[in-house]
């Protein structure tokens, strides 16, 4: 059995400066988690206005790739209404660059109501969000795959492309990792085992994680897919401490219980939450992302490095 692969996940949109981010990617690379990934928000969730406002996900990844040098970025998950598939291929390749191939892209539906009208983002009916998801990603593939020097155009329901270059290239061939994630029963299972390197189910136990994964398993025979090609990972709350007291201080500085983190995430003492982060790894997952609300929170870093995942996987 592998090792599983521990990465630190964020949550900027709850209120975080870049530099906030950068303390916690450089903490991270220093202490040799796999990767730096944050989610893809404009607007905060729950109370507070999570000052100082919400950033870009790539212009917050394009600064990293040049302020970090080994740790992958990347984005958990980037929504298909914020950005048009040929601009994101740009983008996504052009970071890639900036960082010397370390970059995954994390695409999905888009599923906040509320920052797309409050940034005035159209918002269409769900149906309509899955249709665009696999066009872009029809487009975002298609785009990095074609040859040098070759043409590529595309013609679907919304979106249509004639005659484009394809480029820049990015640096990873044939082209970064795309990573789709959720929890639904039937298409987000088949664009994984179409396009995806990896398929992520975020924020489930590891007993409804395990039957997730079957499906995704299934959805690749389906597709004549080798399943064992597609990384399988799980996103999971994380709030470690060395003592009981230190537990409750870090449970309640993200405004949450212990208890309730336990039941619901990775939380406790380092022996804790290795049995927890093992439970994912009994249930297939090959990576694990540690969802680290308390971004000032360096040591809490250096404790998941130094107590936690030695034991994991």
């Amino acid at each position: 059995m592998h090792c599983m692969r521990v990465r630190i996940f964020t949550e900027p949109q709850q209120g975080a400066s870049y530099h906030q981010l950068l303390a916690v990617a450089l903490v991270a690379e220093d202490c040799g988690f796999d990767a730096f990934f944050r989610s893809d928000h404009y607007l905060s969730m729950g109370p507070g206005e999570g000052l100082p406002g919400s950033t870009d996900a790539w212009v917050t990844l394009a600064g990293l790739a040049r302020d970090t040098t080994t740790i992958r970025l990347g984005t958990l998950v980037s929504s298909a209404t914020f950005r048009l598939p040929g601009p994101l291929a740009i983008t996504v390749a052009e970071v890639d660059a900036m960082s010397g191939g370390r970059v995954e892209l994390g695409l999905g539906t888009g599923w906040f109501e509320q920052e797309h009208t409050a940034y005035g983002i159209p918002f269409p009916p769900l149906g309509e969000r899955f249709e665009r998801l696999e066009e872009q990603l029809q487009i975002v593939s298609g785009l990095w795959s074609t040859a040098p020097g070759e043409r590529y155009s595309f013609t679907g329901k919304h979106y249509e492309l004639k005659n484009s270059p394809a480029l820049p290239k990015p640096v990873q061939r044939p082209h970064p990792p795309i990573v789709i994630g959720g929890g639904g029963p039937r298409r987000t299972p088949r664009l994984a085992a179409q396009f995806a390197s990896e398929y992520n189910l975020p924020f489930a136990p590891p007993q409804s994680t395990k039957t997730q994964f079957d499906t995704v398993r299934r959805a690749c025979e389906d597709a004549d897919r080798d399943p064992s090609t597609l990384t399988l990972s799980a996103a999971v709350v994380v709030c470690c401490g060395s003592d009981e007291t230190e537990v409750e201080r870090r449970a309640a500085a993200i405004g949450r219980q212990p208890a309730e983190l336990r039941e619901n995430g990775a939380a406790g003492t380092p022996a804790e939450v290795v049995e927890k982060l093992n439970a994912y790894a009994e249930a297939g997952a090959d990576t694990v992302y540690l969802q680290v609300l308390d971004l000032d929170d360096l040591d809490q870093l250096r404790l998941l490095a130094s107590e936690v995942t030695p034991g994991v996987g």
